[in-house]
């Protein structure tokens, strides 16, 4: 009997790193070519599996495979689409194995954060439902790093990086000009409910004085008062004020400050447009000139910034996942275990995909000052590793070079079309 075939996808948002974790995937299973016939692709993530739209990534060449380790973004696309339950939505299962069935498909990995791990382990559960002999492994990423069990998320320490970076440099560029101009910077950045990617540009500021003097995190309602008496005290203190801001904050209500009335495919209130309002609140009660900034899609596109110890463990976290495949683990997510000791370590250990899924991990309150405007010495510890090194993509003409690959589509051998709900 011919070898088994593996299918890997991309799902959410995508990051500086997460092709790093196809180019570990594809790797690893190339050099398991007595175990693993081909490894195939899903165009736009789970989107892809359900309209039979694959990709044969046989036909790129080693150098490509590669370079995706350099390539930011999803190189396969991706899609936020979530899989109903197998009660309520069986023939979308029913569909999963007549592609799995039909391309020989074995193996089946879902890389991508909380909501994707959701769909993994969905997957995972056709051996027992349906009776089709599948493996499910899930593979990590997210910027927002609120993933259950792993120390860490991949994507997460290259965002963190460039946050950090941008506000450092911004924070330098009010300072030259507060005298006579600017005097409050507002940078705001991803962050539904958890604070990580805020926090992380505390890591700007080593001494007093330094930028960021203000982070406004998802946890810490906001309460207007004592934000504004900060934000006078800094002016007054250093001549101008950097603020980090989280899409996510909230009021003392509890309330989006963001909301726009809008939710993604995954459900999730849409965000966004949080600096401009707080900027407002500054003018309107103090005064101040002020500029801001929304990092947006730039934070998590950032690869000519990525942290090495982020690309590393994302490459990681994709040969991991072939590896658990071969020995016959299922329904599993590698994760990243940091390693006790003064030096920083990490290793590669494993969780449950029922366990993972849906589980939004929130900043520890120790993480974040009494005050509710800083990071902590815990927390700058905990996030200091996550951003050490640089792993630069080639240059060429002053630009980083990325790599475009074929993506040439497998042949369909299903005779019927699959609309997608």
């Amino acid at each position: 009997m011919e070898k088994w075939n593996a299918l890997y996808a991309q799902s959410g948002g995508v990051t500086a790193v997460i092709n790093a974790s196809a180019s570990g995937l594809i790797e690893t299973a190339r050099k398991h070519s007595d175990q693993i016939g081909n490894v195939f692709a899903a165009r736009n993530g789970i989107i892809g599996v359900l309209t039979e739209d694959l990709i044969d990534t046989s036909l790129e060449s080693e150098a490509d495979i590669a370079a995706l380790r350099y390539t930011p973004a999803g190189a396969f696309g991706s899609c936020r689409h979530k899989l109903g339950s197998i009660e309520k939505h069986r023939k979308q299962y029913e569909r999963l194995v007549e592609v799995f069935s039909a391309h020989h498909i074995r193996y089946f990995f879902y890389n991508g954060g909380g909501d994707s791990q959701d769909t993994a382990h969905k997957v995972s559960q056709i051996s027992k439902e349906l009776g089709y002999p599948i493996t499910c492994i899930g593979i990590p990423k997210t910027v927002d790093n609120d993933l259950p069990f792993t120390d860490n998320s991949p994507g997460f320490g290259s965002v963190a990086k460039y946050v950090a970076v941008s506000i450092r440099e911004a924070g330098m560029d009010v300072a030259s000009m507060a005298e006579t101009s600017t005097k409050v910077f507002i940078m705001e950045v991803m962050g539904r409910h958890a604070g990580w990617i805020a926090a992380a540009g505390g890591l700007a500021a080593e001494k007093d004085g330094d930028s960021p003097h203000i982070i406004l995190f998802p946890e810490i309602p906001l309460k207007v008062d004592a934000f504004l008496a900060r934000v006078k005290a800094c002016v007054l203190n250093y001549g101008h004020c950097s603020i980090v801001a989280s899409e996510g904050l909230k009021n003392a209500e509890g309330q989006f400050v963001s909301d726009q009335g809008l939710v993604d495919a995954f459900g999730h209130k849409q965000l966004g447009g949080v600096a401009p309002i707080i900027a407002k609140i500054v003018k309107e009660s103090l005064g101040y000139k002020y500029h801001w900034a929304l990092a947006d899609y730039l934070q998590r596109a950032a690869r000519h910034i990525a942290s090495k110890t982020d690309v590393e463990q994302a490459y990681a976290m994709g040969k991991a996942a072939v590896e658990f495949a071969l020995a016959g683990k299922n329904a599993v997510m590698p994760i990243i275990v940091r390693e006790k000791g003064n030096t920083y370590r990490w290793s590669v250990g494993e969780a449950p995909l029922e366990k993972v899924a849906n589980v939004e991990v929130k900043m520890p309150r120790d993480y974040i000052t009494d005050d509710g405007f800083g990071i902590t010495d815990a927390c700058r510890a905990y996030l200091s590793p996550l951003i050490q090194g640089e792993d630069y993509p080639t240059y060429k003409n002053g630009l980083p070079q990325y790599v475009k690959l074929k993506n040439t589509a497998v042949a369909k051998k299903l005779d019927a079309t699959f609309e997608v709900a």
